[in-house]
């Protein structure tokens, strides 16, 4: 019954910036039968480089690192083709981070809290495709199908848009938000498909129209 999990181990690749969690994740997986460890990364755009040189079978993702963050590398791994599953690993579970992370291609979200048996169980159904998410994540994304809100973009599409909205540039909404360049056209594009649009001018239009922007008055009147 366990012939494949011996015979092909799930491949893994851990991407997190801090030292700690890279070691405690290794250790734990390494440890436990049918699991083969990678490689660690500390940052995005070193995940992308090591995934497509590894090819392992399961990302473990953190969202929240230097350079290019995870959901960066999650967009740009989709966008390179790379096979690999995605498991989001993080300590966030707001909607302005479950959402973008799942629209951007990640097989599944945990919370680092999670037990160690849902986190072995996790990466095992990931790599088989599967989703996967922390309890309370489906909670939320339960009630979000349940109960639609009127305010169909995320708290920091909204900050991204209103941004844009106020004639900021890509780099410069990214400077002002503490995010990357890659992140903000991420989000951008989470707010086209959303709003049903295919640029900026129109998305700006389109929030206007669906009240989820309001004028503001110029600055110093």
């Amino acid at each position: 019954m366990t012939e494949d999990t011996a015979e092909t181990p799930v491949r893994l690749l851990i991407a997190d910036d801090h030292p700690v969690v890279r070691d405690g994740l290794s250790s734990m997986f390494a440890s436990a039968p049918g699991f083969e460890v990678l490689g660690e990364a500390a940052d995005g755009a070193e995940a992308v480089r090591m995934a497509r040189r590894l090819e392992p079978d399961v990302i473990l993702m953190d969202l929240r690192m230097p350079g290019m963050d995870g959901l960066a590398a999650i967009t740009e791994l989709a966008r390179l083709g790379v096979t690999a599953r995605v498991l989001v690993l993080t300590t966030y579970d707001t909607d302005s981070h479950v959402l973008p992370a799942i629209e951007a291609g990640a097989t599944g979200y945990l919370l680092k809290d999670s037990p160690r048996e849902d986190l072995l169980r996790g990466a095992r159904a990931a790599a088989k495709g599967e989703t996967v998410l922390s309890p309370s994540v489906a909670a939320w994304l339960m009630n979000r199908v349940k109960t639609p809100s009127r305010q169909v973009l995320s708290r920091r599409e909204l900050e991204v848009l209103e941004l844009v909205a106020g004639g900021n540039t890509n780099r410069e909404a990214a400077a002002k938000l503490f995010i990357t360049e890659a992140t903000v056209k991420s989000h951008l594009l989470n707010i086209y498909a959303k709003l049903g649009v295919g640029d900026r001018a129109a998305a700006v239009a389109e929030a206007f129209n669906r009240r989820l922007l309001t004028p503001q008055s110029p600055e110093g009147t």
